[in-house]
């Protein structure tokens, strides 16, 4: 019998001997009420030493009850010692995590719904100049970097800030904000000096030996010019090698003109003025078409300009509409759309050319990256084209999107946000 039914039994056997009573001695009513009013106040005293015994933090043993009582101390009891044991195990595990933490080489500091820090490791309190005291403090308020600042405010998390370390001007950090859980952001700040000073390396020799070679091959191209005009036919070897000399000069040139144009993208953006994209794109189109046999199909939707710089702005579309003119068949139409959505100004050049498979999308903005298939013609490039759409398009607070199929053409937009609207 278990201690319900147990429990139960008691309470109706009582019940049973005090109608009985009752009914002998004509004090129903009144035993009755004594005998409900005893179950209930032992019921109130196994409450109270319920309470006190619930409100003890050890895990002692429970008092000594029976029946039902004693099977919710037992279970109570269990639940208890579980917990305390699962208490134990995630202490231990958040201690390994400070520890592993701790040994992190990059700063980490976990912030709560409004900026304030809950709590800092090592590397966070030796590049960032926290202290175990500044924990609830915010952290705009302890790293005052505008653009840090920026940053925090943005809520727009997918890339990291560059700043330098608030204890050491020398440092230079890239910090990267991790939202989880509710309302809480991990801090990440890694020491990204040694890699600053490289990339400033590469971009000062990529800069240097560009400069260096533009002279020499403008007179390499310019002798091999005049040979050529000196040229009378006579030796078809002669005049083949200086055909190719004079080929692989120019594509030398275009390779160091693109190379420069990249370093200048690279660096901060001087001036910006208020474009003619409808005109310029006329003009690119025109340029091509003349190349092209009137391949290219213009729809300006919107005679709207945006803020930018020109010179730029027609190096990308520029290269935007050579690579849809070079990968697609010379008797297909290649379409050239400006239009106004309402997030902002588009430009969608659309070929039907061989297509990217959905593998190389993501990397046919790199430096002299090159699908790789089998075509009827080579084609010529440096590679380059589409590195420079992506610089100039992010200097424009712009973004490049590629659908793509293969076999079946290409489409390349560029989104530009409303705010460069000009007019």
């Amino acid at each position: 019998m278990n201690a319900w039914h147990k429990e139960i039994t008691i309470a109706l056997l009582l019940f049973v001997i005090v109608t009985i009573v009752g009914g002998i001695t004509g004090w129903f009513l009144h035993l009755t009420l004594l005998l409900v009013s005893c179950l209930l106040i032992h019921q109130v005293i196994q409450i109270h030493r319920f309470e006190k015994w619930l409100g003890r933090m050890s895990g002692g043993a429970h008092p000594n009850v029976s029946g039902v009582w004693e099977e919710i101390y037992y279970h109570v009891y269990r639940i208890k010692k579980n917990n305390k044991k699962r208490k134990k195990k995630l202490g231990k595990m958040i201690d390994q995590f400070r520890q592993s933490t701790e040994a992190l080489p990059d700063a980490a500091v976990v912030l709560g719904a409004n900026d304030e820090i809950e709590w800092t490791n090592k590397a966070a309190r030796d590049v960032l100049g926290l202290q175990q005291s500044d924990k609830g403090q915010r952290i705009p308020n302890l790293v005052r970097f505008p653009e840090f600042i920026r940053y925090m405010s943005s809520n727009d998390y997918s890339e990291p800030v560059i700043v330098p370390s608030p204890v050491n001007n020398h440092i230079t950090l890239s910090v990267r904000i991790v939202p989880y859980g509710a309302g809480l952001r991990l801090m990440i700040a890694q020491d990204v000096t040694q890699l600053k000073v490289m990339e400033r390396m590469r971009k000062d020799f990529v800069a240097n030996v560009s400069h260096e070679l533009r002279t020499p091959l403008t007179v390499l191209k310019g002798y091999l010019e005049t040979l050529q005009d000196m040229d009378d036919g006579d030796s078809p070897v002669l005049t083949a090698s200086f055909h190719q000399m004079l080929g692989q000069t120019e594509r030398m040139q275009h390779l160091v003109d693109d190379l420069l144009l990249l370093t200048r993208l690279e660096s901060p953006q001087k001036k910006t003025a208020c474009v003619n994209v409808p005109e310029l794109l006329g003009e690119i189109c025109r340029e091509g078409d003349t190349l092209s046999t009137k391949r290219i199909e213009l729809s300006l939707e919107t005679d709207s300009y945006i803020m930018g710089d020109e010179q730029e702005l027609r190096s990308a579309f520029t290269n935007l509409l050579g690579n849809a003119l070079k990968y697609s068949p010379e008797d297909s139409i290649v379409k050239v759309r400006w239009y106004k959505t309402n997030n902002g100004l588009t430009l969608a050049v659309e070929d039907q050319g061989e297509g990217i498979a959905k593998s190389e999308i993501s990397r046919i903005t790199e430096r002299f990256y090159r699908v790789e298939t089998k075509r009827q013609k080579k084609v010529s490039g440096t590679g380059l084209g589409l590195a420079i759409v992506k610089h100039v398009l992010m200097r424009h607070d712009a973004q490049l999107v590629i659908n793509s199929e293969l076999g079946k053409g290409s489409c390349f937009s560029c989104h530009f946000p409303i705010k460069r609207l000009c007019h």
